[in-house]
């Protein structure tokens, strides 16, 4: 049985903070959630593969918004998965029909949230508008005044509106002016750039350190050093390897004991994840995450990968790609400041060279571009069947270690 891509994206509330994650998924064929017809085999495939296995590590506790086609919902799929934790998702293609409706009525009984997906005003829709809890407006598929008349149309109903596909920080605050209070899209990832605001020098240092540590000529005793002198991130060091993540039955005490318990890469790369916390002050949690994800996924894709690849040049890669979203500055500008290797600023700056594929691929699994992810994986002789795991990993890796920045 092949394995399920999945990734997650992102929904923010009005601080954008997050309030969920949607989990965007297909199997090794289908486009989409694949079709259950009361096969056995295909429901353990949703519910024990993906679910139950790898939900906590996905969602990190928030909430999952997840698809349903018409046949799962009338075939009560979602009562499977824990209500608290899960919103169902409703295609803009199912049929609201006497079958269908009932199924949902139960489901709000039994204490699920329902989301209407891409909506589009019909009157047949009223059924489960009423038991809907949140509906979804796609800001790429209706215009804003197309917005507005379907808003006055359900003006009377009790939910909360959710902009989807929001990509830039213009749309974002066009839809919190229209009364949106949930919103969806990688607008978190864009740099407001605003004319006039420079590089300040503490985030050049914050830089500098990232781009150092993460170099190969960069020794064991220098790291040392480096987190021996610095109380912040001695401090956020120790939390991190005693926390409940290690179960270890005796704590870490000094900055040797962390190095040879965590290891000389997983200390730079926990090093590198401080840093970027500290530069991106003031922005969404979110976007450390993101970029931590990234990193951990190109390294470990460079690992997978018949071409040899350094693992610290990758994880650098992965981490800078969002540095410009966290400086609010171009790119080119960011990365001809900093002693990063050439192929690294080639990827990032123009979008060529041997590691471009790489942060191709990432991004394309992130966004759930599923139709770009098996092209861009045989350029790279990687099996793609590998890549959900791979990513569990990087989430995983991740979410633990940004809980002690």
């Amino acid at each position: 049985m092949e394995n399920v891509y999945v990734a997650r994206q992102p929904i923010f509330d009005k601080n954008k903070n997050i309030y969920a994650y949607e989990l965007l998924f297909r199997d090794g064929t289908a486009n989409y959630v694949p079709d259950i017809d009361g096969d056995v085999a295909t429901t353990a495939l949703l519910t024990n593969t993906f679910f139950t296995i790898g939900m906590d590590t996905l969602a990190g506790g928030k909430k999952s918004f997840i698809n349903f086609t018409q046949k799962l919902l009338e075939k009560k799929v979602p009562l499977l998965l824990p209500s608290a934790t899960t919103v169902i998702e409703i295609l803009e293609d199912v049929k609201p029909d006497p079958v269908l409706i009932d199924a949902c009525t139960q489901m709000v009984a039994e204490g699920y949230s329902i989301a209407l997906d891409d909506f589009v005003y019909l009157p047949e829709l009223e059924p489960l508008i009423a038991m809907a809890s949140i509906i979804k407006f796609d800001f790429r598929l209706t215009p804003e005044k197309g917005i507005e008349a379907y808003l006055e149309k359900i003006s009377k109903a009790d939910c909360c509106l959710l902009a989807e596909k929001v990509e830039t920080h213009d749309e974002f605050e066009a839809a919190l002016k229209m009364g949106f209070e949930l919103f969806q899209g990688y607008f978190f990832c864009k740099p407001e750039i605003l004319r006039g605001q420079e590089i300040q020098g503490s985030q050049l240092n914050l830089m500098m350190i990232m781009a150092r540590i993460n170099s190969d000529t960069f020794s064991c005793d220098e790291l040392e050093t480096l987190i021996a002198r610095d109380m912040g991130i001695s401090y956020k060091l120790f939390k991190y390897l005693n926390s409940a993540f290690f179960a270890r039955a005796s704590k870490v005490a000094s900055v040797k004991q962390a190095l040879v318990y965590l290891g000389e890469k997983e200390i730079r790369r926990f090093v590198s994840l401080i840093a970027m916390s500290r530069l991106a002050e003031g922005k969404p949690n979110e976007l450390v995450r993101a970029a931590c994800i990234r990193g951990k996924l190109c390294e470990l894709l460079g690992t997978e990968a018949r071409e040899r690849t350094s693992p610290s040049e990758m994880f650098t890669l992965g981490m800078f790609s969002l540095i410009d979203a966290v400086l609010d500055q171009p790119m080119d500008k960011i990365l001809g400041e900093l002693p990063l290797s050439g192929p690294i600023k080639r990827a990032l700056v123009d979008a060529k060279g041997r590691l471009a594929g790489y942060i191709e691929l990432v991004r394309s699994y992130e966004a759930g571009r599923w139709d770009r992810v098996a092209p861009l994986s045989r350029a790279l002789k990687i099996d793609d069947q590998a890549l959900p795991a791979l990513y569990f990993h990087a989430c995983r890796w991740s979410d633990s270690a940004a809980k002690a920045c």
